[in-house]
């Protein structure tokens, strides 16, 4: 049903028709054509068309090339995981990253994936002279953190593919991963180990160590990270403290967050 628009300034008809158009698909939850979508709408088949194009362009509406109809795209759905893991699971974060904290004594982190970036949305901080302050609310580019990379890996491949195809490979450091075949060749190791390691990739003397927390459907709702001073991440500290304290943390967060619904 179409929303009524309000006769003001602060109202974009074209935004509330292209919302209206979306809403529809939840509505029904099949796929429409542009006769349809014009129907349910009362707008001219032109407008509608313009507006599918737009949508489709960004990846929010998608076509059935077999049947010739639209339907939700992968930006949509995208975008209805990252609201539904940022409903309210900061009372089971912020505990997990105090206890990592305790143990490591190094800033810990809770992070997720937003278009091609890591964002960083909540942190506890070390305590130790030499240590990172707070990366709260910035992004860092998914193949050169390795929050960024455990949330790829462990991914579904379709979207795994989608992300691989826009990502930019800046060099930021001569250590960053700068193509595809080489962080699909991480992956694997990522896979295998359970946690990602990121080693002077983005900043030159920081260092990360990441693992993944996952919804009961094995999709990525985000990653637990800890990053230091490179002087004192190295291979055996991961190994023998590290990573098994940051898989540990993860897994129980993995199952605290498939028991919680947001709906309940």
């Amino acid at each position: 049903m179409k929303s009524e628009i309000k006769d003001n300034n602060y109202v974009i008809k074209t935004v509330a028709n292209a919302l209206d158009l979306l809403e529809l698909f939840q509505e029904s939850n099949s796929e429409l054509g542009i006769t349809d979508l014009s129907k349910k709408l009362q707008l001219h088949k032109n407008n509608v068309f313009r507006l599918i194009t737009t949508l489709n362009s960004r990846n929010y509406i998608e076509k059935n090339n077999a049947s010739g109809k639209y339907r939700l795209g992968v930006k949509t759905r995208a975008l209805g995981h990252l609201a539904h893991r940022q409903a309210d699971y900061r009372q089971y974060i912020r505990p997990a990253l105090l206890r990592l904290n305790q143990f490591s004594r190094e800033t810990c982190y809770f992070s997720v994936i937003s278009g091609n970036y890591s964002y960083y949305m909540d942190a506890v901080d070390s305590n130790l002279p030499v240590r990172l302050t707070q990366w709260l609310g910035i992004c860092r580019s998914l193949h050169s953190s390795a929050s960024g990379k455990v949330q790829l890996a462990f991914m579904p491949k379709e979207e795994q593919e989608r992300i691989l195809n826009t990502l930019d490979f800046v060099e930021y450091t001569d250590r960053t991963i700068n193509n595809v075949g080489k962080l699909k060749i991480e992956f694997n190791k990522i896979l295998y180990s359970g946690y990602a390691v990121e080693n002077q990739e983005y900043d030159i003397n920081i260092s990360e160590i990441a693992a993944p927390i996952l919804d009961n459907s094995g999709n990525v709702i985000g990653a637990l990270s800890i990053a230091a001073p490179s002087m004192r991440i190295n291979i055996a500290r991961i190994i023998e403290e590290l990573a098994p304290a940051l898989c540990e943390e993860a897994r129980s967060l993995s199952v605290k967050m498939c028991d919680f619904n947001p709906c309940n």
